[in-house]
């Protein structure tokens, strides 16, 4: 009981202590994402892009590069994108741009991983839209697209487009800021609760040979043949189907693969799974009808394998991939709360949240009040969501004060 309870106490500990090494790289990120998206709004996005082509697919794809990277948000858009006219392969561009080219993603990327996998997110975010184009353009059959077209309802929408350089000078701009910044914190809070909170019970309870059982090839001493590299791009997807943690939320458990030898192939795959989870599935099913979804989902999956396994042996053409040896799982709970550049940096950006705290609760404007939301109530993974994380919670809670009474005890 002893060992369980050290356990625990361990798993709390790599759990606060990975969010403690990611809080500066999230503040950066939603600060750059809360300017693109007031100063960058959705209606002029929708104004600029036209309905098929490369033009709509590029500007998509940038769009989606300085939008969220919130997989429900992105999912909403993509909706209203869809409804106004784009094509489907520009809609679904904007999607994937949208949760796997974002700058915060990247970020978080470095923070927790190694250069290479910030180059394959990016690289492969292009390889995905360009693998899902293709497969569109080959197997779309035309009725389904007017159908899943006469499914959306669209909601009622600002037209207006304000003048970016006001609001950028002005104080309404920056209250708009301050008010998006916490609409994006408030977007991914729970993923990000649970997700790292799984990320440190993995650490602390499950041992190596679970991902060596369930990833083929992993931890071995050999390179993986292509049937194992292909499995493992498999595997991650077919795992996080029935989960409910998003992009920023899986970081941590992709530092668990790489430190337990999955490959290059199988860990991308895995990060890039956040559009093929159940809960994603359902949505578009409420969007675009469940013939359509299921298409999405198909199409999803082949590109996702598709652009892991050309990022894994376009790297290793190059002798580029990773090693195991530079996961961030390899450093002890303590050493992640050191004083170093990530504590500064924290410090620097909880002050900045302290001051867009100020502005949000400013009484004047009270306008723009979360207008970007998908709905105006939970789903029901979202309440599950909810809950799991105010269990992540208490199960944090806990295994502090288990390591307090060891301390204050001597055991």
């Amino acid at each position: 009981m002893d060992t369980f309870l050290k356990q625990w106490n361990e798993a709390a500990l790599t759990s606060l202590g990975f969010f403690w090494m990611a809080f500066w790289a999230f503040g950066l990120g939603y600060v750059i994402s809360s300017c693109i998206q007031v100063f960058v709004t959705k209606e002029r996005m929708k104004q600029t892009m036209g309905q098929a082509g490369p033009k709509s697919v590029a500007l998509a794809t940038f769009f989606g590069f300085i939008s969220s990277s919130c997989s429900f948000a992105a999912l909403s858009t993509t909706k209203s994108l869809f409804k106004k006219g784009a094509g489907l392969v520009p809609s679904l561009a904007f999607m994937l741009a949208s949760t796997n080219l974002v700058i915060e993603l990247g970020i978080i990327i470095a923070v927790f991983l190694s250069w290479q996998f910030v180059v394959g997110e990016y690289v492969g975010g292009l390889l995905l839209i360009l693998v899902m184009w293709l497969v569109v353009k080959l197997t779309l059959p035309k009725s389904l697209e007017d159908e899943a077209r006469d499914h959306v309802e669209e909601e009622e929408e600002s037209q207006e487009v304000p003048n970016w350089r006001e609001l950028f000078t002005s104080r309404e701009g920056w209250i708009r800021v301050a008010k998006q910044y916490f609409m994006e914190w408030g977007m991914v809070w729970r993923d990000v609760t649970f997700g790292f909170t799984i990320a440190g019970i993995i650490s602390a309870f499950v041992p190596n040979a679970f991902f060596t059982t369930l990833f083929a090839g992993a931890g071995s001493d050999s390179d993986p043949s292509f049937l194992q590299v292909l499995l493992q791009t498999l595997v991650g997807p077919v795992a996080a189907f029935f989960t409910f943690i998003g992009s920023m939320g899986n970081i941590p458990l992709a530092t668990l693969l790489l430190a337990n030898g999955v490959s290059f192939g199988g860990i991308m795959a895995f990060i890039f799974s956040d559009l093929v989870v159940f809960p994603v599935l359902r949505i578009n099913a409420q969007y675009f009808g469940w013939k359509m979804a299921l298409y999405i989902l198909v199409v999803l999956l082949i590109a996702l394998v598709a652009s892991s396994l050309l990022l894994h042996y376009g790297f290793a053409a190059f002798d580029l991939l990773p090693e195991t040896a530079q996961s961030a799982e390899q450093k002890s709970p303590s050493e992640r709360f050191k004083i170093d550049y990530t504590f500064f940096l924290n410090l620097i950006f909880l002050a900045v949240s302290g001051l867009f705290f100020w502005l949000k609760n400013t009484p004047k404007e009270k306008s723009d009040q979360e207008h970007h939301q998908e709905s105006g109530q939970a789903s029901w993974s979202e309440r599950l969501l909810t809950g799991l994380a105010y269990v992540s919670f208490a199960w944090l809670g806990f295994g502090l004060v288990l390591g307090w009474i060891s301390s204050i005890t001597g055991t």
